[in-house]
């Protein structure tokens, strides 16, 4: 029987971390971090206390782990120094997986690092393309994705950046407005997604957009299906008349 592969997720009591911790508690030995308490129900876990802004501590979450799931964010009193301070956050967590050795970090990028061709209303946007940040947001993902490339290409580290679209607090889309019909990326699909990045074997590099098999989708989500075998399983249009209205 293998060996099951040891995973940080940081931001684990996070929206989307939260919900990782779920799907993969069975699948992977997870260490959980956390920023400043550990909740009750990650009792008996594999836990720790971390600032991604803090290297010494990163350092120490890495330890003997396999691959990193990057979801944590810090904020500041504006939006330019949580920009910073999530760079800086960012470069500790590539930084701290170089030096114990990690193989695999899949960073939790966003949507809104090519939000304007959004605003220009392109009907299928690649992840290929330039980036075109719509917001200081954006661009401070779009140099997350830029370290995560450094890193993969100078020091051989496996990373994925997956660009995540709508990512809400229920398991449905229902109460949203029509723009989730294009952006929702499930949580069952979400799991699917980071599961096989972290599970591949011969991809150094990879930018993905995450969402759903959304037929009203305008982000291409082909090359996750040709390199990772990304097969969705939700769709938002099955919620489509509660969502509109219809």
């Amino acid at each position: 029987m293998n060996k099951k592969k040891k995973v940080l997720i940081t931001g684990a009591a996070g929206r989307i971390g939260s919900r990782l911790w779920a799907r993969f508690k069975d699948r992977y030995d997870l260490r959980l971090m956390f920023h400043n308490k550990i909740p009750e129900t990650a009792e008996g876990e594999d836990t720790i206390i971390a600032d991604i802004c803090n290297l010494d501590q990163m350092l120490k979450a890495c330890e003997g782990v396999d691959a990193v799931i990057h979801m944590a964010l810090t904020r500041r009193e504006n939006e330019a120094e949580s920009m910073m301070a999530n760079i800086r956050g960012t470069y500790n967590v590539f930084e701290a997986a170089r030096q114990c050795g990690v193989k695999t970090v899949v960073y939790g990028s966003t949507n809104h690092v090519m939000g304007m061709y959004e605003r220009d209303k392109c009907p299928d946007i690649k992840p290929e393309w330039p980036v075109r940040p719509d917001g200081l947001y954006g661009a401070g993902k779009a140099a997350g994705e830029a370290l995560g490339r450094y890193y993969s290409d100078n020091y051989g580290m496996s990373v994925f950046c997956i660009r995540i679209g709508s990512a809400i607090d229920a398991e449905v889309p229902t109460g949203h407005g029509a723009r989730i019909l294009s952006t929702w990326f499930s949580y069952k699909d979400m799991a699917q997604m980071i599961g096989l990045c972290i599970d591949a074997t011969d991809i150094k590099f990879g930018t993905f957009f995450g969402i759903s098999g959304n037929t009203r989708r305008f982000w291409n989500i082909s090359n996750a299906q040709e390199l990772l075998g990304y097969a969705p399983e939700d769709d938002a249009e099955e919620y489509a008349k509660d969502i509109l209205g219809t």
